[in-house]
C-alpha cells in the first residue's frame, strides 16, 4: 500500500508539472508557428516524450546505476534550460522576420513544417531541469527500483497529457482565423518571444549569478 499510494498520483503530478511556467513559456513560443490544433497538439506530445526520455534516462543512471555525481550538475542543467529559452525566443523572432520578407514562402508553408524535432529536443533539455530533484524524491519515497522507474514512466505519461492540453490552449491565439490579421499576429509573436527570452534570462541568472 505504501508503494501503490505514490504511484496512484504519479500521472496527476506529471500532468500538473506540464503547466509550470518555464514549460508554458517554451511551448507557447513553439506553437506560434502553428495555425491548426493538430500540429500544435503534436508539438505538445513530442515535447512530453522528450521530457520523459530525459527524466527516465537520468532515473536509470541514478536508481539502477547508483550514479550520484550528477547531483553537482543539476544547477547547470537548469541554467542550460534558461539559455535554451533565450535562444528559442530569439530564433522565433528571426524566423518570423524572415517569413515577413518571404511572404510567398510563408503562405506555402503557412503551418510551418510537420517536423516536430524542435519540440522533442526542447523537451529533452527541459527534462534535465528538475529531474534530479524528481528522481531523488522518488528514491526516498519508493525503495524498490522497479516501482521507482514505473513512477517515472507514469509521471512522464501524465506530463505528455498535460503538455498536449497546454499546447492546445496556447495555440488558440494563433489559430488560422486570428493569424490572418497581420498586426495581431505580429504582436502575439513578439510578446511570446520576449516573454520566452525574459524568463530564460531570469532562470539563467537565478542558477548561475545569484
Amino acid at each position: 500500500m505504501e508503494t501503490s499510494f505514490p504511484l496512484m498520483f504519479a500521472a496527476i503530478v506529471g500532468f500538473s508539472h506540464a503547466f509550470e511556467a518555464d514549460h508554458l513559456v517554451a511551448v507557447s513560443n513553439i506553437v506560434t508557428k502553428r495555425k491548426n490544433l493538430r500540429s500544435a497538439l503534436k508539438d505538445g506530445m513530442y515535447w512530453g516524450l522528450g521530457h520523459t526520455s530525459t527524466i527516465f534516462l537520468i532515473g536509470l543512471l541514478m536508481i539502477i546505476g547508483k550514479i550520484t555525481f550528477l547531483n553537482d550538475y543539476f544547477g547547470y542543467f537548469e541554467a542550460a534550460v534558461g539559455l535554451m529559452l533565450i535562444l528559442l525566443g530569439a530564433f522565433r523572432l528571426y524566423q518570423f522576420r524572415y517569413r515577413q520578407h518571404r511572404h510567398a514562402q510563408a503562405h506555402i508553408h503557412a503551418d510551418g513544417s510537420e517536423n516536430h524535432h524542435l519540440a522533442y529536443g526542447i523537451g529533452l533539455i527541459h527534462g534535465m531541469a528538475g529531474s534530479g530533484a524528481m528522481v531523488l524524491l522518488v528514491m526516498t519515497e519508493i525503495q524498490d527500483n522497479f516501482n521507482s522507474l514505473l513512477y517515472l514512466l507514469i509521471f512522464g505519461l501524465g506530463s505528455v497529457m498535460g503538455m498536449l492540453l497546454a499546447a492546445g490552449i496556447c495555440s488558440l491565439p494563433f489559430s488560422k482565423k486570428i493569424a490572418t490579421n497581420a498586426s495581431l499576429q505580429f504582436v502575439l509573436v513578439i510578446f511570446s518571444s520576449i516573454l520566452c527570452m525574459g524568463y530564460g534570462a531570469y532562470v539563467l541568472w537565478e542558477n548561475l549569478l545569484q
